[in-house]
């Protein structure tokens, strides 16, 4: 009985295959996308209109997923570039305190995530960067940021830089697949100086 039964199964998930090897082209992109409305349903909806609608910038970067053309690179980083909008005060750096946890939460990135005003997104940074020390858990998708400051110096010039690359990574690097924080809506204006203290601070940990 059991091994009827498991045959069975088989020629059904066989069926299933045959199928969706039989869908067009069309057929499929629109499963994909019903699959993924579906999955976001409870949770992050800014995040699931952003993954089923892409802007034109992230649309042109899944077109090119290998490698993007030059001419249309600088035509992103141009167009992403103008849409950072830096303090009003000129002042680009928070509390590193502030950034270390930012950098440690994940709240508003994932897609069973409810929006709350109540409840600031974090930035999850550890989920792709090395930063501080004392952290021995951390991805490896994006470069190292131990000792950033450090290593760069402590000057205006690239305290902008990284405020406009926490912003906006796009402005910088065409297809990124670092979030564009500012851009965005995840983080606000200070959460970002935050960030940029984190990392430019000569007191934070990052740079011990």
């Amino acid at each position: 009985m059991k091994t009827t039964m498991l045959a069975v199964a088989g020629l059904t998930i066989m069926a299933g295959c045959a199928a969706t090897t039989q869908l067009t082209e069309n057929e499929r992109q629109t499963r994909a996308e019903a699959m993924l409305k579906a999955g976001f349903s409870k949770g992050n909806k800014a995040m699931a209109e952003r993954v089923v609608q892409q802007d034109e910038t992230q649309a042109l970067c899944s077109k090119y997923p290998e490698s993007v053309p030059e001419a249309i690179a600088s035509r992103i980083q141009e167009s992403q570039q103008a849409t950072i909008r830096y303090p009003a005060s000129g002042n680009l750096m928070g509390d590193w305190r502030q950034g270390e946890k930012i950098a440690q939460d994940g709240w508003g990135m994932r897609f069973t995530d409810m929006g709350s005003p109540n409840r600031p997104m974090g930035g999850n940074c550890y989920a792709c960067h090395q930063l501080a020390p004392d952290e021995l858990s951390y991805g490896t998708l994006g470069p190292s940021l131990y000792q950033f400051g450090k290593a760069r110096g402590y000057t205006d010039e690239v305290r902008r830089y990284v405020y406009g690359k926490v912003y906006n990574a796009k402005a910088t690097n065409a297809c990124s697949n670092m979030p564009r924080f500012g851009h965005n809506g995840i983080l606000t204006e200070q959460q970002i100086k935050d960030v940029v203290a984190l990392l430019m601070d000569p007191a934070s940990p990052v740079n011990r």
